[in-house]
């Protein structure tokens, strides 16, 4: 039996986190798994990403080794996935999600709310800039690119007084038992849309066995759910990466929640919505549809609230 081959960028965490996906579909599928390293235009480029398009920039070169059958799967952060549909395409699986929560490293064990008046806080998300003004307009916000330990590098220099990252990139890479940091909890600081999960995207139509067996046993139905609400908010927006926007979702006592804000560049405004939804039952059908209802009307609600007076992005009906 042939090996299935895995897509994957090249940094360190797309490495791990990749790995521990191959590793899981080798055990599913009874068969070898193979790592497919694939250069992105995202991983070259020093510019900010919101320069570079934002979502999808890491993602193309990806898609494109897939339908050119280079590698049979490729992983993807879910978080840097485009919301729009790629001919083609499908997410074969979402394996359980992470700690969706942001991270601040600071120097000396500081938090956000004890750095000093002024102090430098490194971030490349559009996101993260408009929450640290909205809590702190006296901070220096600097735009950062570069992996994880770049970031961290910067602060222990004393470059940068602190930087905002994922706890579940920390997390995938061994680094949170290292790193002092303050985690910014998802009530007060939503993250973005499908942070902490992965994606595992396969050509339409070739989910045959051992592949889609593997992924079907590594799907979980809960992450796929909370992970779609999210998404589904964005894409009503019709808002990518360079949109402030945070999104949370979770299912509790048998109800899917979602809450979504939009946040004006410079944080000084926002607007929340929230609902929920009551699934007909926990099949990944139902819990699908619960997002897509509770999606639509969290979506309206920001509309009708006047999102798009504030924020870039595109919105309909």
């Amino acid at each position: 039996m042939s090996a299935i081959r895995i897509g994957t960028r090249g940094s360190a965490l797309a490495l791990a986190q990749t790995q521990a996906v191959a590793n899981r579909i080798a055990a599913a599928a009874g068969t070898e798994v193979e790592l497919v390293v694939i250069t992105t235009h995202g991983d070259t480029s020093t510019e900010p990403l919101s320069g570079l398009g934002g979502t999808g920039v890491f993602a193309s070169a990806l898609r494109e080794a897939l339908l050119n059958g280079d590698c049979d799967a490729v992983v993807h952060s879910f978080k840097d996935l485009p919301t729009a549909r790629y001919p083609g395409l499908v997410v074969g699986a979402t394996p359980r999600r992470a700690d969706a929560r942001d991270v601040l490293c600071a120097r000396d064990g500081l938090t956000l709310e004890t750095l000093p008046e002024g102090a430098s806080v490194g971030t490349g998300s559009p996101r993260r800039v408009a929450q640290l003004l909205k809590a702190r307009p006296d901070l220096t916000v600097v735009d950062i690119r570069g992996n994880v330990d770049t970031r961290l590098a910067r602060v222990t220099a004393g470059d940068l007084d602190a930087v905002v990252l994922a706890a579940a990139g920390l997390s995938r890479l061994g680094l949170l038992s290292a790193v002092e940091g303050e985690y910014l909890e998802l009530s007060d600081w939503p993250t973005a849309a499908g942070q902490g999960s992965l994606a595992i995207e396969v050509r339409e139509g070739r989910l045959d066995r051992p592949l889609g067996t593997a992924l079907a046993a590594i799907n979980h139905a809960t992450s796929q759910a909370t992970t779609t609400a999210e998404r589904l908010v964005l894409e009503r927006l019709e808002a990518g990466c360079a949109a402030p926007i945070g999104a949370m979702a979770a299912i509790d006592d048998g109800l899917l929640f979602l809450t979504a804000t939009v946040y004006s560049p410079d944080g000084a405004r926002s607007i929340v919505s929230s609902h929920a939804a009551t699934p007909d039952s926990h099949s990944v059908t139902h819990l699908v549809e619960a997002a897509q209802d509770v999606s639509e009307r969290v979506a309206r609600d920001l509309i009708q609230g006047g999102a798009a007076d504030f924020a870039p992005m595109k919105v309909t009906s």
